[in-house]
């Protein structure tokens, strides 16, 4: 598997022009969901390289990634005359560049594509790292495959446009990129003003957070170790954007990420000896800018099904990515029912 070019954007209709002209297409397809339509494709719809577009849209959220969107979006390449040569451009967040990276990676067994992530979630992690795919049976990301985008493109020009709530659910994985890598990168995340961001500090702090991933992805392209790492805060977390989605209540995914990152830090303490201050630390910053993860005890059984099918087990066990120490990475962590259960209340009821 090839690894993307990643570029950190200083001219996004350069960058572009340029990404599209470096693959050679008979037909160029965006993709984009109703929000990033509106709000994103007209900073470069008027791009020369764009009068040729076929546009493919569908719902947003992550309620819409399902194999019924996949298929209307293979219904529309098969419509428009996609054939092996064509060229796709994901325009949107992480869902948009899960499903039209996993779309176009099947589609007559492969076409190229292009990632533009729009939002903060998707610039440091759906859109980096090959990972495509859908949510199916209720569960997250079931169906998928490896596969790298010939480019992505990074601008923070589209996250002015960003809501509050969909900053801190990109800024939760950016947490997570500093925990598993220094006590430097952690600290500028923890002291960042979230309330006025100054998006060229943001910028570089994006740069820095999608280096970590870039590195830890080109030395374990297909999570058979190392890049485990990423999952930090994940196997908590994707049980609870489970639940949530089953509720009918779904919640953003770096909020999902975020309480997850209080569950395992937790396991960290008791399993791995990682520090209580920078638990509590951690978990102020969590809770003043995230709130109370909506669960109870009642709850506890059916997080830990989703547990069991997380795609990261071996056999029986749930493993779990935990911290020794910021950057000190154990993989392939076990946790017995009743220490699932014990990090659970100190999520809900802030043991």
């Amino acid at each position: 598997m090839n690894n993307s070019t990643v570029i950190i954007s200083r001219n996004l209709g350069q960058d572009i022009a340029d990404a599209v002209a470096a693959r050679q297409h008979d037909r160029l397809f965006v993709l984009t969901d109703t929000t990033t339509l509106q709000l994103c494709w007209p900073l470069i719809s008027q791009l020369p390289c764009m009068a040729s577009a076929q546009m493919i849209t569908i719902g947003d959220t992550d309620e819409n990634k399902t194999l019924q969107s996949l298929s209307h979006v293979w219904t529309c390449l098969q419509q428009g005359g996609a054939t092996r040569h064509s060229l796709m451009l994901n325009l949107g967040g992480g869902m948009v560049t899960d499903l039209g990276g996993f779309a176009a990676s099947t589609f007559k067994r492969g076409i190229a594509f292009i990632n533009v992530p729009t939002t903060l979630l998707s610039q440091v992690d759906a859109s980096v790292g090959g990972k495509t795919g859908i949510n199916f049976g209720g569960l997250k990301n079931e169906i998928g495959v490896f596969n790298n985008a010939d480019r992505v493109i990074i601008s923070t020009d589209f996250l002015r446009s960003l809501d509050t709530k969909n900053l801190l659910s990109g800024y939760a994985e950016m947490l997570k990129h500093g925990l598993i890598s220094n006590e430097q990168n952690l600290n500028e995340l923890l002291t960042f003003d979230l309330d006025e961001p100054d998006y060229t500090a943001l910028g570089h702090l994006v740069q820095v957070s999608v280096g970590i991933k870039e590195r830890i992805v080109e030395q374990d392209p297909t999570e058979r170790g190392l890049r485990k790492a990423l999952n930090l805060g994940h196997t908590a977390g994707h049980a609870i954007e489970s639940l949530a989605l089953e509720k009918g209540q779904p919640v953003l995914h770096g909020y999902a990420v975020a309480w997850g990152l209080i569950c395992e830090l937790f396991l960290s303490v008791g399993k791995c000896n990682f520090p209580k201050d920078k638990l509590r630390q951690v978990v102020q910053f969590i809770r003043e800018h995230y709130g109370d993860c909506p669960i109870d005890c009642k709850q506890y059984e059916r997080l830990f099904n989703f547990m069991k099918h997380d795609k990261k087990n071996e056999a029986d066990n749930i493993n779990f990515t935990l911290l020794g120490g910021i950057g000190d990475i154990r993989i392939n962590q076990q946790a017995s029912k009743e220490e699932i259960f014990e990090m659970l209340d100190f999520l809900a009821f802030k043991i």
